[in-house]
Order: C-alpha cells, then structure tokens, then sequence
C-alpha cells in the first residue's frame, strides 16, 4: 500500500537501521519520504552492514536527497541496489552519485529513470563508469541527455569491464550527422566492448545512420544479446544493414524493430538473415506495413530456422496469404511458441490453415488473432478441433472475431478433452446463449482453464444461469468477464449463491446487466463468506440505494474484495452514506468507483468523513456526481488529514471556482494526492488562480485535468507561473479552455525552465500563429516534454511550419 511514512517514521526506519543485522531488502517505493526522509536514511546506510537493496522510486527526493544518498555510498560495503526511478535528483544530485561510485566497491545496480539528469549529469556518470568496476545495470530511461551525454557514456564503455545492461529508452539520442553521433558513437563502442549484453535505444529516432552504424558493430560483437530499436525511425537502409550483420553475429537473442519502416527490402533481408543465423529468438516487427512479400519470406525462414521461440507480427497487413505462408512454416517449426498476428487482416482461410498446422505443431503456446474480425465461425470450429489433439497451446486469444454461437460450441466441445489451455479471450464474438451454456458445461469438467473472457457477447438469463452450476464444482477458473450480457434480462439467483461456496474465482465483471435489487441482495450476501473474490465490477446495474445499502453492509465483514466498481447505477445520498458508513471499518477495499451517481454534497460529506479514518481506498472515483461546491469543500478538509489516497477524480460536479479554492488549499499541505481530475468544473480564473498558488508548494501532484473549465489567459498565465516552480507534475490538461495567444506564450516562457512536465494538452484553446511560433521556440530548449496537442486551434501556415520544423529536431509528438 502506498502511502506517507512522515518524519517521525523516517526517523524511526533510519535508527532501526543503523543497529538491525538482518534486514536486506527494504521497499520503500511512493511513499512521499522526500529529501527529509532520505537525509535520515542516508545517514543509516552509512553504519548498516546488511542491507542489499533499497527501493526509494517515486519517493520526490530531490537534490538534497541525492547529495545525501551519494555521500553514504561513499562508505557503505553492503548496498547492491539502488532504484531512484522517477524522483528530481537533477545534474546536481547525479553529479554527486557520479562521484561516489569512483570509490563505491559494492552497487551493481542503480536506477536513474525519469529523473531530468540531463547531459551534465550523463558526464560525470560516464567518467565514473572508466574506474567504477561493479556496476553492471544503469537505468537512464527518459532523462533527457541527448547526444553529449551519449557520447560520453559511449567514450567510457570503451574502457569498462562490468556493464552488462544499459537502458537509453526515450532520450534525445540521434543518429544523423547533423543532430549528432549518439548512435553512431555507441556503435563504435560495442566493437571493443566485451561486457554489455543489453543496450535499449527505444524512441530514439537514430534513423537509418544510426541503425547502420549499430549494425556495423554487431559484425564484430561478441556479447551484446538484447537491442531495442523500437520507434526510431530505422527505415529501408538500416534494415538491410542490420539484416545483413545478423547472418554473421552469434550472440544477440532478442531484436525490437517494431514501429519502423524497414519496408519489403528490410523484410526480406531479415528474412534471409533467419535462415542462418542461429542465435535469435526474440524478433518483434509490430505496427509495421508488412507485405506480402515480406511475409511470405519470412514464413519460408520459419521452416528451417530453429532458434527463434517468439515472433510479434502485430498490427500489420498480413492477411489470409500471409498467414497460408506462416501456417505451412508451423507444420515443420519446432521452436516458435509465441505467435503475435492481431490485428492483421486474417479471415477463415488463415485462420483454416493455422488450425490444420496446430495439429501436428507441438512448440506454440500462444496465439494472438485479436481482432480479427473476419474470422468466422468457420474458422473458430477450425481451431476448436485442433484443440482436441493439441497439447501445447496455452493461451487463445479470438477478442473481436466474428466466431458466433457455432464457433463457441466447438471451441466449448475441445474444452471437455483439451488439458492445456488456460487463457481463452471470446471478448465480442457473438457466441450468444447457445455458446455460454456450452462453454459452462465444458468448465463442469474442464481442469485447466484460468482466464475467460465473455465481455460483449449478448448471453442473456439462460446463459448466465449455467455459471452458477459452474461456480459450485469448478475449482480452476479465477478469471470471469461477463460484462454487457444480458442487457434486457434479470440473474438468477443461484449464480450468486454459488459464490458463497467458490474458492477460487477471484475477478468477477457483471457490469451492464440490469440486475435487480432483491437478487443484488444474494449477491450481497454471498461477498459476507466469500473469501476469494477480489474485484467486483457491477457497473451499469441501476442497483440504486436499496442496492448499494445491502454491499455496504457486505463491505463492513468482507474482508478480500480490494476493488468495486459501481458506476452508473442510480445510487443516491442515502447509498453514498451507506458505503461510507462501511469504509469506516473495511479494511481491503483500495478503489472505488461511484461516477455517474448521484451522491450530491451529503454523500459528499460522508465520504469525506470516512475517509478521515479510512487507511486503504487510495483511488475515489466521484465524477458526475453533483456534489458542488459544498461536497468539495467537505473533500478539500478531509485531504488535510488523509495519507492514504492518491487519485480523486471530480469531473463534472458543478465544484466552481469555491470548490477550486477549497481544494487547492489542501494541497498546499496534503502530500499524497498525485492525480486530480476537475475536468468541466467552471472553476475559471479565480480557481486557476488557487491552484497555481497551491502548485508552487505542493510536491506530490503529477497529473491534474482541467479540460472545459472557462480558463482563460489570466488563469493559465498563473498556473504557467507556478510551473517555473512546481517540479512534480508530469500531466497538464487545458484542452477546450480559452487560453489564446497570451496563455499559450506564458505556458511556453514556462516551458523553457520546467523540466518534468511531459505531457500538455491545449486543444480547443483559440490559440493562433503567435502562441505556436512561441510554444516551438520553446521547444528548442525544452528537454521532457514529450506529448503536446494542439488540435482545433487557429494555426495557421507559420505556426503549422514552426511546429512541424521544431518536431523533427525534437523528441516531443506534437499535434494539431
């Protein structure tokens, strides 16, 4: 559970610390401890002489915090790991580690994700690493350090011996010779280097230069095993070179081009590469325009090649052709067991041909054909004789084909001899009643299957009926997704008793079924024994406050359900008070979820009331429920005093800009809080005001949703001020506000000195030329921000040119 330890829990960790002589591994992750709390530990880790691993990710420990850290490592002969991921140690503080592990004998892994480290920190950890002689994992995953600092870690793993793996994933790392040699550099590193077994270069945009150039180096290579490419703009040129190194190479196992553009030619060099090389087994090719001939290529390396285990075709254009072609090659392949082709356009002809191959295939353990939708029940009773002598193939995934109630009856009719399966994926197939009362009695004997999902298949009473005979002899299905079944029809009440028996069953979706409040009653009833289940979904119910009553009183003796979902169900004050009532004592229950009820401002005051005491639910879901400007108030005083709850989400309550204020008061002290969601609110510049003040202070806050909220320049000039200073926030939402030009200049000026902020949506904000030719410039020096909507705005040819320049030099996805 994650939540604020304070100073005095700081205090008391650290001094236990210091005399414990058995305690190795200590989690400390989301826990608010901030630089106070890590100064105290800093100190303990100086005299602890059996502590290995210290987990303090996402804990807002800043500069401070990392001078500290790094001067205990400078002594400390026992810390093996360290993970800072997602904190704002800045250059500063990295600087400082950079230092200590010149001396530091002992860590091998230091994570450093999403800290803003930029190139200066990069520095000074490159140089460390030339005599730094443990360390063997380095996380720099998303912060922000470009070609320089590339270059010099490139520089450095020429001369170090202990670096096994390195994780570069979404930086400024480039592989053109006018943006840099970050790529190129690293490549030339890996000939020399003999340690480095994993190197991840996703979302880079190195190109065809620096793909090339990576390639070069896998000639020679000797060691590297894993290389994560994904997203980086590698098209025909680095393709081929890269096939062309992988006939030679013998080392690497697990290669990620997806999101490229190899195009037909990279396809049929990688093809031709799968037929000797003998050392790959991981290739992933996902989201990419596949041809047939590349297809038909690479099925043809799948017949001899006896090496690769897990192949990612995903989202591409394979079809019924390509998938003849991949089917053949699974007659005679004895190593593929992971097989990715959702999304790819298959209908019943593949689908025939993968069904034959599965019979006589005895390595694939997971299929994926997710929306596939034109595989129908032809093809779906295809696979299901396949399954009957199958004994291999885990998991099926057939979400969104067209199989109906015939292809879910044979696939039913396999379950009886099948002993392999677990995973079964029937998510909108229409197999109606006719194929639920098959499959349920399927699982009466069944002994295998964990996971099924019946989401979206218009199964009404009578297919519902037969999961209560299935609950009471069941003992191996932990996983049941009936959601939107059964719209129009009432449950028996036997499926629920049934409940009270099962043991095993552990996730259950009922959501959109119009049940009735007496059989809610049952249902109810049985969550007072049951001891398995742990989250409820029963969304869409209409179960009003009768119903909402009768769970309340469940809640106060259950004691595993950790979430339950009830949005959409009718419920009122009365039901609002009810639940509240029972968080008081519940002492599982993490998330729930009320949207679009009608809890009003004294369903408002009751929660706000129990969560006073309540020390689990760290997610509260209220949108669309009424509770104006009196509910928030009441919410805002409870957020003073708890230290449990992370994500509370108001949209559309009517709150105005005295909710706003509220809220933003509590903020100023609350330090848990990290997702605030007052989307359409009315809260206009006077809430924006409150909050801007309050995020100058508040240093828990990472996303806050302010679409739709009468925000004007003057609102969002205040919140730009306050993000020179805030260094918490990741998420910034104004979309349809009406910030215009002056808005969005501020926000850019405010661009130019953040460094966390990553994604910003000013969409719908009669924002013109000027506030883009701003928001570019600022771009230029900007280094974290990372996603930024500008669609329906009044940019014209300027400002649409500025942007689109500034997006090629940067890593920031920018739309409009």
């Amino acid at each position: 559970m994650s939540q604020k330890i304070g100073d005095n829990g700081d205090l008391a960790l650290a001094e236990a610390l210091k005399t414990n002589s058995t305690l190795i591994t200590l989690d400390l992750g989301s826990r608010s401890i901030g630089d106070n709390g890590c100064l105290t530990l800093a100190e303990a880790l100086k005299t602890t002489s059996t502590l290995t691993t210290l987990n303090l990710r996402s804990n807002k420990i800043g500069e401070n915090g990392g001078l500290a850290l790094a001067e205990a490592l400078k002594t400390n002969s026992t810390l093996t790991t360290l993970d800072l991921y997602s904190n704002s140690i800045g250059d500063t503080g990295c600087l400082a580690l950079a230092e200590a592990l010149k001396t530091n004998s002992t860590l091998t892994t230091l994570n450093l994700g999403y800290n803003s480290i930029g190139d200066t920190g990069c520095l000074a950890l490159a140089e460390a690493l030339k005599t730094n002689s443990t360390l063997t994992t380095l996380n720099l995953r998303n912060t922000s350090i470009g070609d320089t600092g590339d270059l010099a870690l490139a520089e450095a793993l020429k001369t170090n011996s202990t670096m096994v793996t390195l994780n570069l994933e979404r930086n400024r790392i480039r592989g053109n010779e006018i943006r840099g040699n970050g790529a190129q550099a690293l490549a030339e590193a890996l000939k020399t280097n003999s340690t480095l077994t994993t190197l991840n270069l996703g979302y880079n945009l190195i190109g065809d230069n620096g793909g090339q150039a990576l390639a070069e180096a896998l000639k020679t290579n000797s060691t590297l095993t894993t290389l994560n490419l994904d997203s980086n703009s590698i098209r025909e040129n680095g393709g081929q070179a890269l096939a062309e190194a992988l006939k030679t190479n013998s080392t690497l196992t697990t290669l990620d081009l997806g999101n490229n553009s190899i195009g037909d030619n990279g396809d049929l060099a990688l093809a031709e590469a799968l037929k000797n090389n003998s050392t790959l087994v991981t290739l992933d090719l996902e989201n990419r325009s596949i041809g047939d001939n590349g297809c038909l290529a690479l099925a043809e390396a799948l017949k001899t090649n006896s090496n690769l285990i897990t192949l990612n075709l995903g989202h591409s254009s394979i079809g019924d052709t390509g998938c003849l072609a991949l089917a053949e090659a699974l007659k005679t392949n004895s190593t593929l067991t992971t097989l990715n082709l959702r999304d790819t356009s298959i209908g019943d002809i593949g689908c025939l041909a993968l069904a034959e191959a599965l019979k006589t295939n005895s390595t694939l353990t997971t299929l994926n054909l997710e929306f596939n939708r034109s595989i129908g029940d032809t093809g779906g009773q295809a696979l299901a004789e396949a399954l009957k002598i199958n004994s291999t193939l885990t998991t099926l995934n057939l979400g969104h084909s067209s199989i109906g109630e015939n292809g879910g009856q044979a696939l039913a009719e396999a379950l009886k001899t099948n002993s392999t399966l677990t995973t079964l994926n029937l998510k909108n197939t229409s197999i109606g009643d006719t194929g639920c009362l098959a499959l349920a009695e399927a699982l009466k004997t069944n002994s295998t299957l964990t996971t099924l999902n019946l989401e979206h298949n218009s199964i009404r009473i009578v297919g519902l009926q037969a999961f209560s005979e299935v609950f009471k002899t069941n003992s191996t299905l932990t996983t049941l997704d009936l959601f939107y079944n059964g719209i129009f029809d009432t449950i028996d009440v036997e499926l629920y008793m049934s409940l009270k028996t099962n043991s095993t069953l552990t996730t259950l979706n009922l959501g959109c079924k119009s049940i009735e409040v007496s059989k809610l009653q049952e249902l109810a009833e049985a969550l007072k024994t049951n001891s398995s289940l742990i989250t409820l979904n029963l969304q869409s119910n209409s179960i009003e406050d009768n119903g909402a009553q009768a769970l309340a009183e469940a809640l106060q003796i259950n004691s595993t359900l950790t979430t339950l979902c009830l949005q959409n169900n009718s419920i009122g004050c009365n039901g609002v008070q009810a639940l509240a009532l029972a968080l008081k004592t519940n002492s599982t229950l993490t998330t729930l979820d009320l949207q679009d009820n009608s809890t009003g401002d004294k369903g408002a005051q009751a929660l706000s009331e129990a969560l006073k005491t309540n020390i689990t639910l760290t997610t509260l879901d209220l949108r669309h429920n009424s509770i104006g400007s009196n509910g928030a108030r009441t919410l805002a005083e409870t957020l003073k005093i708890n230290v449990v709850l992370t994500s509370l989400y108001l949209q559309n309550n009517l709150i105005g800009d005295n909710g706003a204020l509220a809220l933003s008061e509590a903020l100023k002290t609350n330090s848990v809080l990290s997702t605030l969601d007052l989307w359409g609110n009315s809260i206009g510049n006077n809430g924006a005001l409150a909050l801007s003040e309050a995020l100058k202070t508040n240093s828990t806050l990472t996303t806050l949703y302010l679409q739709n909220n009468s925000i004007r320049s003057k609102g969002a000039q205040a919140l730009s001020e306050a993000l020179k200073a805030n260094s918490t926030l990741t998420t910034l939402s104004f979309w349809n506000n009406s910030i215009g030009d002056n808005g969005a200049k501020a926000l850019a000026d405010a661009l130019k000195s953040n460094s966390t902020l990553a994604i910003l949506i000013l969409a719908s904000n009669l924002i013109g030329d000027n506030g883009a030719l701003a928001l570019s410039e600022a771009l230029e020096t900007n280094s974290t921000l990372m996603t930024l909507e500008l669609q329906n705005n009044l940019i014209c040819d300027n400002g649409a040119q500025a942007l689109h320049q500034v997006s090629l030099s940067t890593r920031c996805n920018i739309g409009h």
